[in-house]
């Protein structure tokens, strides 16, 4: 099966570890995983400032460099549910409305993919520890996404995984917010972490790394016993 993977600008500068690794996993499922180098951004920052001919001009190159039939595979939600729920806005009653619709059919989020599309939940990976689990607010409520990472978690030999409460609570980045609005973001970000720690847990796993991001940024700054990792890096491990 042929696959295109886009990787989003923030996974791309700064953790691309994350995205050799979900290639990793794709490629262990025997999926023929290509990358086109001329890929740049969704246009997602550009559309929620309210620029959106600028987003326009992004989107629009976006589907020029993943048109086709293949799949596409992202290690993010957040990308993911931006084109499928907002592109149709950005094209409406354009020429490029079909394809707009097209590429929302053809785009899943890394998770999504694995168990819907390939339909195969247990990638032998291995981490021995306790963990807990974020539902970003994109894969939560904008591409439906719950039990899917639930589902791949439950596989990895070693993880014992424990709910926090309020799971479904945001961590309180999205995106420009946390510039705008710092002092409610972190706020937000101490309660999710704090969450997270009164589960024992070792690691907070989500399917976003912007929401990682941010509360790595919490979790530095206060030198907490907790860490990170994005499921693509979890589905990787313990297996070369």
């Amino acid at each position: 099966m042929k696959v295109q993977i886009f990787i989003p600008c923030f996974i791309d500068q700064l953790y691309p570890q994350t995205a050799f690794n979900m290639v990793k996993v794709l490629e262990k499922a025997c999926c023929d995983v290509v990358y086109n180098t001329n890929q740049t951004c969704c246009g997602q920052p550009a559309f929620n400032a309210g620029f959106w001919d600028d987003a326009r001009q992004v989107a629009t190159k976006f589907l020029k460099d993943f048109e086709g039939t293949d799949y596409i595979v992202a290690p993010s939600a957040s990308c993911v549910g931006f084109v499928k729920n907002y592109y149709h806005n950005l094209f409406e009653n354009s020429s490029l409305h079909n394809n707009a619709k097209d590429i929302s059919k053809r785009i899943f989020e890394f998770t999504e993919f694995l168990t819907s599309v390939l339909k195969i939940d247990n990638y032998g990976a291995v981490l021995n520890a306790k963990a807990t689990y974020h539902d970003s607010c994109a894969a939560l409520r904008e591409c439906k996404i719950k039990e899917a990472p639930r589902k791949l978690l439950s596989k990895v030999k070693g993880l014992e995984l424990i709910e926090m409460a309020e799971t479904e609570t945001c961590c309180g980045f999205g995106g420009s917010f946390a510039v705008k609005f710092e002092a409610i973001s972190i706020a937000m970000a101490d309660q999710k972490v704090n969450h997270a720690l009164q589960t024992g847990a070792e690691y907070i796993i989500s399917t976003d790394l912007s929401c990682l991001m941010h509360l790595d940024g919490y979790i530095t700054k206060k030198n907490l016993p907790i860490k990170t990792m994005h499921i693509a890096d979890v589905l990787a491990s313990g297996w070369e």
